[in-house]
């Protein structure tokens, strides 16, 4: 599942992800809770924590919180400044954090890495 209010990210990441995986995408925290409540659990989670209708932050703990999908693991796309992004996704379990701009063949190297059980954080 791909959650980010950029639709260009949404696109791009989608455009890469959907020859190798089913993708969901979504442009807001609202939109991402009704799906997953609808929808199987995804495998793999990559979100923009810095959502509009979202505190910062807050759909990742609420995630990481919930019975249902705090196996699930989390990449974090950010905008805000690499400092404060990591502290955030070490606080919240996040398994990989991408700052933006990011190159999108490093993302899919950690999506394939991840769902093959390699859980280390890394930072790109």
């Amino acid at each position: 599942m791909v959650i980010d209010d950029s639709k260009a990210i949404r696109f791009m990441l989608h455009t890469i992800l959907r020859k190798h995986y089913k993708v969901t995408s979504v442009a807001d925290g609202v939109s991402a809770m009704y799906c997953l409540r609808k929808n199987q659990a995804p495998d793999l989670i990559i979100m923009n924590p810095e959502l509009i209708d979202f505190p910062n932050w807050e759909l990742v703990s609420y995630l990481q919180g919930s019975h249902l999908y705090a196996s699930i693991p989390v990449i974090a796309l950010s905008n805000q400044p690499e400092s404060e992004t990591r502290a955030n996704a070490i606080k919240y379990g996040v398994v990989e954090l991408f700052q933006k701009p990011f190159n999108p063949l490093r993302l899919l190297e950690a999506v394939d890495n991840l769902l093959v059980g390699n859980t280390l954080m890394k930072i790109y």
